[in-house]
């Protein structure tokens, strides 16, 4: 029997009547300004889509003008139920959404099985909606590719690094970083922090984003790091909060899009 990872945030997260879901990423697409070269590598955030679906369409949208080129996606999310050291592969031949399966690279995740820092470990990928949440978009903009999610755990942005450079080579390939921004402030001290991450991110300072800025802080360091290597140039796209979005001031959760190039 095909082993499929199924959806653990459907109707939650987002929709999971197929075309409620798909009228409502099509909605965020149509809305976003796709202006600009089309990325090699974003960040993007991974909350309930009426808070952040706006903001990761940002991003998204840039990859319209490539979407028959792009073929494989390399999706890095952080672990927020099961803790592990290291980098989580899946086991799984597809990950569903009510939009259908996406079919993992195998070949991909055999390319990295070597480096000690990268596991097969199911458990990781079971509940995690830092991944599952991305995938509705990219099944809209791409429609046709193959997949390489990896849950990030306990470890280190220069081990994640090093993961990114292994799979780096490939025109046909996308790396997607999963990260939501500041968490559960007044609106105003997180937009005070969101914009310092941002310059962080701007200026490829990885050693200057802590924990409580990023959820993702891990990824987004190790995206940074091989963006100096690569002398990549990186663009803030979209920067807003859930107060901006759908919900209250009071707390608020950040969300940034920023786009490799």
């Amino acid at each position: 029997m095909k082993k499929v990872r199924q959806p653990a945030v459907a109707g939650m997260f987002y929709p999971e009547k197929p075309e409620a879901l798909r009228k409502m990423v099509e909605k965020y697409l149509a809305d976003a300004n796709p202006s600009g070269p089309v990325p090699r590598a974003f960040i993007a955030p991974h909350a309930g889509y009426p808070y952040s679906g706006p903001v990761a369409a940002s991003a998204y949208a840039r990859l319209k003008p490539a979407a028959g080129d792009i073929q494989e996606v390399v999706l890095f999310g952080p672990s927020h139920r099961v803790l592990f050291n290291g980098v989580a592969l899946s086991s799984s031949e597809a990950y569903a959404t009510p939009l259908g399966e996406v079919p993992l690279n195998h070949t991909l995740a055999q390319s990295i099985a070597g480096l000690p820092q990268v596991h097969v470990l199911d458990e990781a990928h079971r509940p995690e909606h830092s991944l599952e949440v991305h995938l509705p978009f990219l099944q809209v903009v791409l429609k046709s590719f193959t997949l390489l999610p990896i849950v990030i755990g306990d470890t280190t942005p220069k081990a994640v690094a090093a993961v990114i450079s292994a799979l780096w080579d490939g025109p046909s390939r996308i790396f997607v970083i999963s990260s939501d921004l500041s968490h559960y402030l007044p609106y105003a001290q997180a937009v005070d922090i969101d914009q310092t991450t941002t310059a962080a991110i701007e200026n490829l300072e990885a050693e200057d984003i802590d924990e409580d800025q990023a959820c993702g802080r891990t990824g987004i360091a190790a995206m940074l790091l091989v963006a100096r290597e690569k002398k990549l140039a990186v663009e803030t796209v979209d920067l807003r909060n859930s107060g901006d979005t759908a919900g209250p001031r009071d707390q608020v959760v950040g969300y940034g899009s920023y786009v490799f190039t």
